[in-house]
């Protein structure tokens, strides 16, 4: 047992100026006092219940970190080899889970295990292994599992699905692999993320894969779906959601057909095709893209036979009001959480696993949904919208 905690001397290193907590903080001997003690008592209870004979045998050394710093505590033993610690079980090493909330706090804002093992050592004086971090972020791994599993709401009047890429080891080598993400608008307005997956790359089978996730976990319908121009795209959500209306991203559409467009006739091009998809009305953006078809049909075939080829799904949002064309002409509502995720993996480059890609946009996404707390702007009334254009798919789900 250790010595007595001395209040006196304790409360002279603070006038000197000592640190209250960490390595060599004051509070540290009171500490190790008090777990020591608890300890004590935990064994004399034991030792008091045993049904065999049994007695004290000395103590272990071990050291235990906590959010004020570590200490050596000296754990005492029984005879018989039966007892077990609460406070302080045999394979733990921390005394609260403050420093795995530290720890998973900054892992979860995009810090680098180098500059985790910085900040815990210079909060608390504590020194963390590569190992122990990776130790204590796996711990989000069970819980990412549980959350892609979980059961979904049966409507959803907005989804938006898109992908991001990045590299991860393989066979000694990196290899290229997308993350799907969709984002779901509830009836009450309000976003969830529905789910995150991994794939080689991204094609219109995996979305399938992805749809048919979503119909497992309860999904029955989902009026409108906001997607890229990924070939096959619509006709994999058709497969699983026939009734779903599909919008291409204007945004989408918009870059890839400035690719095509060489860079000294972009302002004019950009200007020509801006009344198409700022139109007030389908008729009016038809009008617009004869118009810029005859302009630059010689010049860019290629640009307008894939707005007309699309002009179906593009073009699907003219028939709503201002208040639903705001919310699904664009896939920007996604792009900003693959955003997020980037501003995470920035500084990574690569990762090494699955698993290490998966537990840091996990550890993103709870961050990034802590805020959604509140329905979209005007929800109200672009829901009552939805209701009458889609008669009868919301019947006996709205709180009416």
């Amino acid at each position: 047992m250790s010595q007595a905690f001395d209040f006196d001397k304790a409360l002279k290193e603070l006038q000197s100026g000592k640190d209250l907590t960490g390595k060599d903080g004051v509070l540290m001997p009171l500490i190790k006092q008090l777990t020591e003690a608890v300890i004590t008592g935990e064994l004399n209870h034991h030792l008091a219940n045993c049904d065999e004979p049994n007695r004290k045998n000395g103590s272990g050394s071990k050291t235990i970190k906590t959010g004020s710093g570590s200490f050596e505590l000296n754990a005492p033993r029984d005879r018989a080899g039966s007892f077990e610690p609460q406070l302080i079980q045999k394979n733990q090493s921390q005394l609260t889970p403050e420093i795995d909330r530290k720890v998973l706090s900054l892992f979860s804002h995009g810090m680098s295990y180098r500059d985790i093992k910085y900040h815990v050592g210079d909060m608390y004086g504590i020194a963390l292994s590569t190992g122990a971090i990776t130790a204590i972020t796996d711990q989000l791994l069970p819980e990412l599992k549980e959350w892609q599993q979980r059961p979904l709401e049966s409507h959803y009047p907005i989804v938006w699905m898109d992908a991001v890429h990045y590299k991860i080891r393989e066979e000694g080598r990196y290899v290229g692999k997308a993350i799907y993400t969709l984002l779901g608008l509830t009836l009450s307005g309000k976003k969830e993320i529905l789910g995150i997956y991994l794939s080689e790359n991204e094609g219109a089978n995996y979305w399938l894969t992805v749809l048919t996730d979503l119909q497992n976990r309860g999904v029955d319908d989902i009026l409108i779906a906001c997607i890229d121009g990924l070939t096959g795209f619509p006709e994999a959500i058709a497969t699983i959601f026939p009734q779903t209306e599909i919008q291409l991203c204007i945004i989408h559409q918009l870059r890839n057909s400035m690719k095509y467009v060489a860079s000294k006739n972009q302002k004019a091009f950009m200007k020509d095709l801006k009344p198409v998809y700022r139109a007030s009305s389908q008729d009016a953006a038809e009008t617009a893209l004869d118009a810029l078809e005859e302009k630059w049909g010689d010049t860019y075939p290629i640009v307008i036979k894939s707005w007309r080829g699309k002009w179906m799904h593009l073009s699907a949002y003219f028939k709503y009001p201002e208040a639903i064309r705001k919310i699904i002409y664009t896939t920007n509502a996604v792009e900003a959480i693959h955003r997020q995720f980037r501003k995470l993996t920035k500084t990574k480059g690569a990762f090494p696993n699955e698993n290490s890609l998966l537990k840091l946009l996990y550890a993103g996404i709870l961050n990034a949904t802590e805020k959604w707390t509140m329905p979209i702007q005007n929800w109200s009334q672009a829901l009552s919208q939805l209701d009458i254009y889609f008669e009868g798919r919301l019947d006996g789900v709205l709180d009416i």
